[in-house]
């Protein structure tokens, strides 16, 4: 339990205690009440700080802390906050979703990143004792990233190390991207199915969202011109390598069509790079950045999928005017990742540990990936998975039509199996029922129970 846990549920059983006091009534001191509840003194004063602010005791420095009269208190109106606010641009319940991972006794069915033992942890324990100690862990960085840092990154990408912005985390990356592009209210062309966290990026960038569809060799690029032709819009956001949630990989055919559409009608194509060294049988494409020399690719890449969710780090990869203007918006934003997460990230990608750690990897996700396959076709006849990814973490699975996946994924969150509800990933109204499944964080014992427990939610 965090020390926020911990205090509101201290605050909540003084709550309960001063209803049965007198006004004026003196509370125990600190000290007392850290020996009573087994907190520490910060946990403890943060419970008071909360009963403060709800006006039920008053602390007097010296004196001690007080119960006020009650019928005094009200409760906060925040109704004008509506008016002020205006309309939400964000899906409060995509976004919930997006960044909600259950409890510890929830098996893992769906979540994004890998499971602790799949991690280089104790490379990165190594590393991070030794970035602390350099210098630069501490110094001041440019704002676009440290240049060593971004002269690594630079190389997948054939890029200069200039045309790296280093940013905290690939989802950040995004809505910077989609911010600094487009002004609000322009139209933002994506894949669909989609990733939701493009999806609340584009959101909360105020764009406009216009989904076209995809199949097994990604977006359906004739449908793409349609649409380029009818809205206008001059951004289009691609996964072209093992997309999320379907695992497709966008085609040969389909990527010089996709970058001569971009070419032809002056759009900006945003490329998730998300699974750049989550390849299995075959290693992910190359950048569509690396075939678009004049700057219509502007990619984003990220470490927090194949390294560790805990390390923060991601990166834009863009040329011509829109790098100059992301570099300039990057200073306004925060002035920079972190040196000391920078300094880790450069002596993991620079280490032997690297390349031992990707090597471990894909056999590892294809084993996990063929266990999850198994439990879905032994207990959950009734998904249709088209072909198994040939890298990523994920599996899109179609279910029959009369399926309610916002009930299902209720249940199933109610069983403690963890899943992904395929309406989220869509834009408007889902043409069909999908649950999304994955494979990086869960072990074939987990996937066979939960496959066990979601086949029972399902009539046969």
């Amino acid at each position: 339990m965090t020390q926020g846990n911990r205090a509101g549920s201290i605050a909540a059983q003084l709550r309960a205690r001063i209803e049965q006091l007198a006004v004026g009534a003196r509370l125990p001191g600190v000290r007392a009440l850290s020996q009573e509840y087994r907190a520490s003194a910060a946990t403890i004063t943060a419970a008071l700080a909360e009963l403060t602010a709800l006006g039920l005791v008053r602390t007097e420095p010296g004196r001690g802390t007080f119960v006020l009269d009650r019928s005094l208190a009200r409760e906060p109106d925040f109704s004008w906050q509506t008016q002020a606010l205006g309309g939400a641009r964000v899906d409060p319940d995509r976004a919930s979703r997006l960044g909600g991972y259950g409890g510890a006794d929830h098996l893992p069915l769906s979540w994004g990143y890998l499971a602790p033992e799949l991690l280089p942890a104790e490379d990165l324990q190594r590393l991070a004792s030794r970035a602390a100690k350099h210098p630069r862990a501490w110094a001041m960085t440019p704002p676009a990233g440290s240049p060593e840092l971004r002269r690594v990154l630079a190389a997948s990408y054939r890029a200069d190390p200039g045309e790296v912005i280093v940013t905290p985390g690939g989802q950040q990356a995004l809505v910077f991207a989609m911010r600094t592009l487009a002004e609000p209210g322009a139209t933002l062309i994506t894949e669909s199915p989609a990733y939701p966290g493009a999806l609340i990026a584009a959101q909360s960038a105020g764009l406009r969202l216009a989904p076209v569809p995809t199949d097994a060799d990604g977006i359906l690029v004739d449908r793409l011109e349609d649409e380029l032709r009818r809205t206008g819009a001059r951004l289009i956001s691609l996964q072209p390598g093992f997309a999320n949630p379907t695992g497709a990989t966008l085609s040969p055919e389909r990527r010089a069509r996709v970058l001569e559409l971009a070419a032809q009608y002056g759009a900006f194509i945003i490329e998730d790079d998300w699974a750049r060294h989550l390849g299995i049988e075959s290693p992910t494409p190359a950048p569509l950045f690396t075939a678009a020399p004049d700057g219509h690719v502007v990619s984003i890449l990220t470490l927090s999928k194949p390294a560790s969710p805990g390390l923060r780090l991601g990166a834009i990869v863009a040329r011509g005017p829109a790098a100059a203007r992301l570099r300039a918006s990057r200073t306004a934003e925060d002035l920079g990742v972190a040196p000391l997460i920078q300094e880790v990230a450069l002596g993991l990608l620079t280490s032997s540990a690297w390349p031992r750690h990707l090597a471990r990897l894909a056999p590892a996700l294809a084993a996990r990936r063929d266990a999850l396959l198994t439990a879905l076709r032994e207990s959950l006849p009734q998904a249709r998975i088209s072909a198994p990814p040939r890298g990523g973490l994920h599996l899109w699975a179609r279910l029959p039509l009369d399926t309610d996946t916002d009930a299902l994924s209720a249940a199933a969150d109610a069983a403690g199996v963890l899943v992904g509800n395929g309406r989220h990933f869509f834009v408007d109204e889902p043409p069909a029922p999908h649950l999304r499944f994955s494979f990086g964080a869960g072990t074939p014992a987990q996937f066979a129970e939960g496959a066990r427990r979601l086949g029972a939610l399902l009539p046969r």
